[in-house]
């Protein structure tokens, strides 16, 4: 999933960015709000993370502007105000949740994947598509009760077409979800890691859980069983 943090505080964007990158997520960041503003609104953004107190275009700013262009990503706000008088704007602004500074970097990677999850109509951290299983929290895949060994990139594909389930993805959108925006990339890096995935989760091919439409991307084919 891929995850724009917009802070000023160069020593607080940097450990967030690398607290996000060791949880397993894609990281794009912005030092001001004129650049948050236009990352938020021009790149395929999953969610945001958001600080208030930002030069050139306040974070208030930032949310109304994303929410007027009907961009519907959640957006978590962060702040150094802890008035309930500033939560009820920033809510009001569009934003679906608030933190105040300082951050703990466990709790706001399970917040993230709480409303992640919550977008995509899943309340649990275990994704139940039978026979398999993926625990957002441990990042852990079952089948049935085996686990499945993936590498990071593996899991985040899987992750990414799970929460989607039934939904045609494209190649493009997969792509953007794995890489931040100056990576250089690779057009037939996704379908490695699609084939992998097929061999890893459905060697003699009877669930069939990764369909292929030719020319427009993936679907993930198993039902969920829980919400």
């Amino acid at each position: 999933m891929r995850v724009l943090v917009v802070e000023d505080i160069a020593l607080l964007r940097e450990k967030i960015v690398e607290d996000l990158k060791r949880a397993g997520f894609t990281v794009d960041s912005a030092a001001d709000g004129a650049q948050g503003l236009y990352i938020a609104t021009e790149y395929p953004i999953d969610i945001a993370i958001v600080d208030l107190g930002l030069p050139h275009v306040s974070g208030i700013d930032i949310i109304r502007s994303v929410r007027a262009k009907g961009l519907d990503y959640p957006i978590v706000a962060l702040t150094v105000r802890e008035r309930w008088e500033s939560k009820v704007e920033v809510l009001e602004a569009g934003a679906d949740d608030y933190l105040v500074k300082p951050v703990h970097a466990e709790e706001l990677s399970a917040r993230l994947k709480a409303l992640l999850r919550r977008k995509t109509g899943w309340t649990q951290a275990e994704l139940c598509c039978p026979p398999i299983r993926l625990n957002t929290s441990e990042q852990r895949v079952y089948i049935d009760e085996r686990e499945i060994i993936l590498t990071a990139y593996e899991y985040r594909v899987l992750e990414y077409l799970i929460l989607h389930a039934g939904e045609v993805v494209s190649k493009t959108r997969l792509t953007d979800s794995l890489y931040e925006e100056d990576t250089d990339r690779d057009s037939n890096v996704i379908e490695v890691f699609i084939r992998r995935l097929r061999l890893k989760l459905d060697p003699d091919e009877v669930i069939k859980p990764i369909e292929t439409l030719r020319g427009r991307g993936y679907r993930f084919t198993l039902e969920r069983t829980n919400p």
